[in-house]
């Protein structure tokens, strides 16, 4: 397998060994501490990152924008589809075809085509990160994920690790069971509706890396066993309106279903969430999601750094 390098394209979660994941830690870290302190970075003056997000997005189009300013870079935007070219029936690969033309250094992409990633690598000569491709991956928000443990913990070996709700459609819950499973004595609950189970590439992968993982209907039977409770939303774009209708409000998440437990997990939430984790959660410090996008920030600026050479 081979590691992080300068040029990279960053599609798939599994394309991340441990030590690539501590590397990007690392740098993480020591970019934090370089923001904190007040420093102005420079070091990728006169690069261009172009973000093609072709399907809506807050946190991850901002955090990689903010990202690459932060290094001192510049950023282009496709902008929103009613006014790009889009709008009279250009394809995605065109567009991308054509930016790529322009010589950015970076491209960020994200598409409700799951494997669209993987094309849009094969169109572009620049490196291409994968910002989100359907239902499949969302490798850097596995990143910013086990960063997030890691800070909490300092350490991602033999932490325990619930995730709920949709795992059938939700992409970002692959990419952190490939991202943890680089990790020892790492143990996984799936808590969600049958329908709602991970997908069976998923356990394959699990099953081939020999990591221990059990799935649960009930986030009752494990909450006390967990040291992180992960939250996601149903993912009502991917799913039928009648099966949303029907699954909706099947698990939800609030502060005085987590007080009746003698030990609460941290809890993290990938966002946006809808009806799934109440704000009023968000009084206990065991609540870390917003933390955890803030991490989204300085995980995506040592990727960046790493890909470009900085």
């Amino acid at each position: 397998m081979k590691t992080l390098y300068k040029g990279m394209d960053v599609v798939s979660a599994l394309q991340f060994s441990r030590s690539d994941v501590e590397l990007l830690i690392q740098v993480a870290e020591d970019l934090r501490r370089a923001v904190e302190r007040g420093e102005r970075l420079d070091i990728a003056r006169g690069r261009v990152m172009f973000t093609a997000f072709f399907e809506p997005s807050t946190r991850t189009r901002l955090s990689f924008q903010f990202a690459m300013v932060k290094l001192g870079g510049s950023v282009v935007d496709l902008g929103p589809e009613e006014v790009s070219s889009m709008a009279k029936g250009e394809t995605p690969e065109d567009t991308l075809r054509t930016v790529d033309s322009y010589g950015p250094d970076l491209v960020v992409v994200r598409h409700r085509e799951p494997g669209f990633a993987k094309k849009a690598a094969e169109i572009c000569k620049a490196p291409v990160i994968n910002a989100g491709d359907g239902y499949n991956e969302h490798p850097t928000q596995a990143l910013l994920d086990v960063y997030t443990i890691w800070r909490v913990f300092g350490r991602v070996d033999g932490v325990k690790v619930g995730m709920m709700g949709d795992l059938r459609y939700g992409r970002t819950i692959s990419s952190l069971s490939y991202t943890l499973s680089n990790f020892r004595d790492v143990e996984i609950y799936f808590i969600s509706p049958k329908e709602l189970s991970p997908r069976e590439e998923v356990l394959k992968v699990l099953d081939q890396r020999r990591v221990k993982y059990e799935l649960y209907e009930k986030p009752d039977d494990v909450m006390e066993k967990l040291d992180v409770l992960y939250v996601t939303r149903l993912q009502k774009e991917r799913m039928k309106p009648e099966d949303y209708e029907r699954l909706k409000g099947s698990y939800i998440i609030t502060y005085d279903y987590l007080k009746k437990f003698s030990r609460i997990p941290i809890i993290l939430h990938p966002l946006p969430r809808v009806w799934e984790l109440t704000t009023d959660v968000d009084v206990l410090p065991q609540a870390m999601y917003f933390e955890q996008a803030k991490n989204g920030l300085y995980t995506r600026m040592a990727l960046i750094k790493l890909i470009l050479g900085l």
